[in-house]
């Protein structure tokens, strides 16, 4: 069965550049990305390490912790780091996880049951190995996306929807399309007028059913 929001992250103990890894002890009480991967020393991947590498600093200051995931060893990846830091002129300091025997890549729906790895294999045998998922502290799936081998994700707007989870996290709140971290936030249908300006202020009345407020301070 795929994976939904809301449903618990597949618990995992497995090797990676830091050392074997439990993912639920790992997280602790932060948030979470696990970024995967087809393949090390691949064009497009090494962008997006590289992106994920200068944004560190970022994901820190939101309590978040990344986590790479490619189906390739320890010893290749730890190969790779120097590529990516060298592009990114960043250290690429988060793990990156051992996923060569399909472990993870099963667990979170990445590949087919039956996927197998042949003896010089191409990206394209584990294209779908590229997924994004965010998960809360809770351990529960908030998030995820899927692209295809030839478009490279958007580190900008996966940190843009981390911002947006967060803000919204257990409160009767939602994020309107393109809201950016600053602008008016949506008030949820569980509040009535009244509720609403007695949590959140002032709100301004769009349509009934559409009611903005200031986003509430970090």
């Amino acid at each position: 069965m795929s994976l939904r929001i809301n449903d618990i992250a597949p618990n995992f103990t497995t090797d990676s550049t830091a050392g074997e890894l439990t993912l639920h002890d790992w997280i602790g009480d932060s948030y979470a990305i696990l970024f995967s991967h087809p393949k090390d020393f691949t064009p497009v991947c090494t962008t997006e390490f590289g992106a994920v590498a200068q944004l560190a600093p970022e994901f820190s200051k939101r309590n978040t912790k990344v986590m790479g995931v490619s189906v390739d060893s320890v010893e290749e990846h730890q190969k790779w780091k120097r590529d990516i830091s060298a592009f990114a002129g960043a250290p690429a300091d988060f793990p990156i996880i051992d996923d060569t025997s399909l472990q993870v890549a099963k667990l979170y729906d990445m590949l087919p049951a039956d996927a197998y790895l042949p003896d010089g294999r191409t990206p394209a045998h584990s294209a779908t190995v590229r997924t994004v998922f965010i998960i809360g502290p809770d351990k529960k799936l908030r998030l995820t996306m899927s692209y295809p081998m030839s478009v490279g994700r958007n580190f900008a707007e996966i940190l843009r929807a981390l911002d947006a989870i967060q803000i919204t996290d257990g409160v009767p709140l939602a994020t309107p399309a393109n809201w950016i971290p600053g602008q008016d936030v949506i008030v949820g249908l569980s509040l009535n007028d009244e509720q609403a300006k007695a949590q959140f202020g002032d709100i301004d009345i769009k349509l009934p059913y559409l009611r903005y407020a200031k986003a509430p301070k970090k």
